[in-house]
């Protein structure tokens, strides 16, 4: 990573780039600034040859990001409200598209924004003291960055529904037990274990989990038949790649794979 951003902290550890958002004094809200440095950020890991996984998490205890800056969003109009939405969905289609596998590390609160930020990752985990929540409802407004797409993609329907019509926030515990989360650890494990999982997705072949993440997205679009039809080009494609002779040569003399990502 080349860039100094205001906002963010990015540390690379090996393979992995673990991101933390810093405006702890607002719960690292996001606003334009924030928004913007991620969508900077996100150019700069697709772009990225040595950035194998990615651990996205908040700064503090308090927040992973408590939700959009509303005291930057009271006075919007229509089109300035349009344009914030754009920017946030540029920002989640963003991750959920990176080549790299996304862990979100969620430390605390995960509201409205928060969450549909926690969601556009591929994984999420969270500390046994997180909240979450789509409470746009309570103030008059409804999710702008994929909330009310992504969270019924991730959860049964109807839980999906109470969350999202009720305003009200869910323990980590029931995150949990609805599926929207993968683990739940004690707050001062929580990171470390992030970075464990994405150092064991980083020592997998690259192009080999860039492909099974596109087509994993891919569920979400189309049909079945479509995604299955994607999966059989991916699947081939990677029998093009140094990587694919490598892992299976390794495999058969029984010896650790080197893998260059090509």
């Amino acid at each position: 990573m080349h860039s100094q951003f205001e906002t963010l902290l990015v540390e690379i550890d090996g393979a992995v780039a673990v991101v933390t958002i810093q405006r702890p004094k607002a719960l690292n809200a996001l606003n334009q600034q924030v928004l913007t440095e991620l969508h900077k950020l996100i150019g700069e890991l697709r772009s990225s040859d040595s950035v194998r996984a990615v651990v996205l998490t908040g700064s503090g205890e308090k927040a992973f990001v408590a939700g959009a800056d509303i005291a930057a969003m009271v006075a919007m109009q229509p089109a300035e409200a349009l344009r914030f939405a754009e920017l946030g969905h540029q920002v989640m289609d963003g991750l959920a598209s990176l080549p790299q596998p996304v862990i979100a590390a969620v430390n605390g609160f995960a509201l409205g924004g928060g969450l549909e930020l926690a969601m556009a990752c591929d994984i999420l985990l969270a500390s046994e003291t997180a909240r979450f929540g789509q409470p746009e409802v309570n103030i008059g407004v409804m999710p702008g960055f994929g909330g009310s797409q992504r969270l019924a993609r991730r959860v049964p329907f109807g839980q999906a529904a109470e969350i999202l019509l009720s305003g009200e926030n869910i323990t980590a515990a029931e995150a949990l037990r609805i599926g929207l989360v993968n683990r739940l650890y004690p707050p001062a494990e929580l990171l470390g274990e992030a970075k464990k999982l994405a150092h064991k997705i980083a020592s997998r072949a690259p192009l080999a989990v860039a492909k099974t993440k596109q087509s994993l997205h891919n569920t979400w679009q189309g049909t079945l038949a479509d995604g299955n039809a994607q999966e059989r080009r991916l699947f081939s494609e990677l029998f093009a790649t140094a990587d694919q002779k490598e892992g299976m040569s390794a495999f058969l003399l029984k010896r650790p794979p080197g893998y260059l990502g090509k």
